[in-house]
C-alpha cells in the first residue's frame, strides 16, 4: 500500500495532521520530504540576475549575452 500525508514533528514524534488507516505497531517506510523551504518559481530566480544592478550596467549585460558575432563553430 502506499499513502501519502502531512506530519508535523513536535517533542520528538511526527504526529500526522489527519487520521491514519494503518493498524497499531504496523512497520511502515517513509520518506521526508520539508515542505517549509524556500521554493522560486524560474521567473523570480531569472529577476535576481539583476538585483542592484544599474539600468546601464543591465543593457551592457544584455549586449554581450544576445551578441553571437564572438560565437564560433570551429
Amino acid at each position: 500500500m502506499t499513502m501519502t500525508f502531512e506530519a508535523i514533528f513536535e517533542d520528538g514524534v511526527l504526529k500526522p495532521t489527519s487520521p491514519l488507516n494503518i493498524s497499531e505497531h504496523k512497520k511502515v517506510t517513509f520518506i521526508i520530504k520539508d515542505e517549509t523551504g524556500e521554493s522560486f518559481d524560474i521567473l523570480s530566480l531569472a529577476s535576481m540576475v539583476y538585483e542592484g544592478l544599474s539600468p546601464d550596467d543591465i543593457e551592457d549585460i544584455e549586449k554581450l549575452a544576445t551578441d553571437r558575432s564572438r560565437f564560433s563553430r570551429d
